[in-house]
């Protein structure tokens, strides 16, 4: 499925732990800033973050965050910052990194499936507009 998600604000939940995982795949998690599972990072797409989730939607669920979900995320984390500036790409990405990033507790009534992307009826991989309930339930 080929969504174009360039210029826009993304969130990406790391499912999956590090046990058996390549080398390469480990760098790739830590470049986008998730060490550990339930690490949630917001993420402005540019050509090489897009190979970036690419490379790791095996290990991760990701979409586009809506201004309710990220209102959620602001108030629990105090970061300080207008939503509505978030989305729209007004607050300079090198603040926003200094914060990242955020511990999330693991969702109420669990992951639907960790080995399976969501288009199978997982939790994996690009989820558009369902990655806020996930949010929702982590928060």
């Amino acid at each position: 499925m080929k969504v174009n998600l360039n210029d826009k604000l993304i969130v990406a939940v790391r499912v999956r732990g590090t046990v058996n995982v390549r080398h390469d795949i480990t760098e790739t998690l830590n470049r986008l800033r998730l060490k550990r599972v339930n690490n949630c990072a917001l993420i402005k797409v540019t050509p090489q973050y897009r190979g970036m989730l690419n490379k790791a939607t095996n290990h991760i669920a990701y979409g586009e965050i809506d201004e309710d979900t990220l209102g959620k995320l602001v108030t629990k984390f105090k970061l300080n910052m207008d939503p509505k500036a978030l989305i729209s790409g007004k607050v300079d990405a090198k603040e926003l990194k200094e914060k990242l990033p955020l511990r999330l507790h693991p969702p109420r009534h669990g992951h639907r499936n960790v080995r399976l992307h969501f288009n199978q009826g997982g939790t994996l991989g690009y989820m558009g507009g369902e990655i806020n309930s996930l949010i929702k339930r982590m928060v």
